[in-house]
């Protein structure tokens, strides 16, 4: 505690203090509360997972018979999407794991892994392949007997009304947990952006099919199917990026840290805030640690008072603070201001 010296003789611990027992005027939100969203979560995955499968069926029969390129690579993406709702499934149920020994911290990050595991797949299964599909198609032409393409725009028309089904329900369930706020779990995320993409890729590929029919020009549906291993590689890319800084440790939303920072300068017994920094541990958990220096003239007991009420109050104001830590310092505010986690700056690209 910088220029205090407390009323016993004795010094207050320097050092974190760990949550306390959980304030009862704190807001309780039972597992079942919690675990609700996951429940409508993943009926929208395993919707979206039985569409996929019967698609993908229907595609790869059709393709091999028409011997479209275009249709192979919708029938690669939706294969690609039904081995990703499996991950998200997996994502589902190993994330709400309780935190053990092993992990004090909790699973909540499985969900960021499991989603990188899907856009992976989404590049690697359906992106690359896509795109190979169309260079072959380019460079060696494609059937021109087109009696199968009639049941293979047949297929893609029953998959457009397929996937725009599970794309309206996944869309309703966003809307239900509050719009973009609903976009922040990243199982929920991947399946809107599968199924946004499916669709605009069976566009595609009716597209180049029809153009290919009508102009007996194969470059049509080679462009179609380049088109769709392009638009599923970059949204592979932004799925992979979102997981990404959830998996190395993204601060709490900087609206919600502002309120937090504000709550612990309202304090009378805090005379600074040296530095905050707080980390998403899940979907919705959140690590907050606060360096602080306290008033002159606080004893050790006064010291651990401030300490739980302070955190009681943090957690109110955050009510997915898994962990509360308080570290009481005489550290100066120049030092600790120049970590990068306290002043904001970026690391890496």
């Amino acid at each position: 505690m910088s220029g205090t010296t407390p009323r016993n003789g004795s010094k207050p611990r320097n050092g974190p203090t760990p949550r306390s027992a959980p304030d009862p005027n704190a807001p309780d939100r039972s597992a079942s509360d919690r675990g609700a969203p996951d429940r409508k979560t993943r009926v929208t995955v395993l919707v979206a997972l039985a569409a996929n499968l019967v698609i993908a069926a229907a595609k790869l029969v059709g393709g091999l018979l028409a011997g479209s390129p275009a249709l192979l690579s919708e029938a690669a993406h939706s294969v690609a999407d039904s081995l990703n709702e499996v991950f998200l499934l997996a994502a589902l149920r190993r994330s709400r794991r309780p935190a053990d020994r092993r992990h004090p911290f909790g699973y909540g990050k499985e969900r960021y892994f499991w989603s990188l595991l899907a856009a992976v797949g989404i590049f690697v299964m359906g992106g690359c392949f896509s795109v190979f599909q169309g260079v072959e198609a380019l460079r060696n032409g494609a059937e021109e007997e087109f009696g199968g393409y009639v049941a293979g725009l047949a297929v893609l028309a029953v998959a457009f009304l397929a996937e725009g089904a599970s794309l309206l329900r996944a869309l309703h369930q966003v809307r239900a947990q509050g719009g973009a706020a609903g976009l922040r779990d990243p199982a929920l995320r991947t399946v809107v952006a599968e199924d946004g993409t499916a669709v605009l890729g069976v566009t595609l590929a009716m597209a180049g099919m029809a153009l290919h029919m009508v102009t007996g020009q194969v470059v049509w549906e080679a462009a179609a199917s380049m088109a769709i291993g392009v638009l599923l590689v970059l949204v592979a890319y932004g799925l992979g990026r979102e997981a990404r800084d959830q998996l190395i440790g993204e601060a709490a939303d900087p609206e919600l840290l502002g309120r937090i920072r504000a709550l612990l300068r309202a304090q009378p017994e805090i005379d600074s805030v040296e530095a905050l920094f707080t980390m998403k541990t899940g979907l919705d958990s959140v690590l907050v640690a606060a360096r602080i220096d306290l008033v002159p003239g606080l004893d050790s007991e006064e010291v651990e008072e401030v300490a739980v009420r302070i955190k009681g109050s943090v957690g109110r104001v955050c009510p997915g603070a898994g962990e509360i830590f308080l570290d009481v310092t005489d550290r100066g505010a120049r030092e600790a201001r120049e970590s990068p986690a306290a002043t904001g700056e970026r690391g890496g690209a």
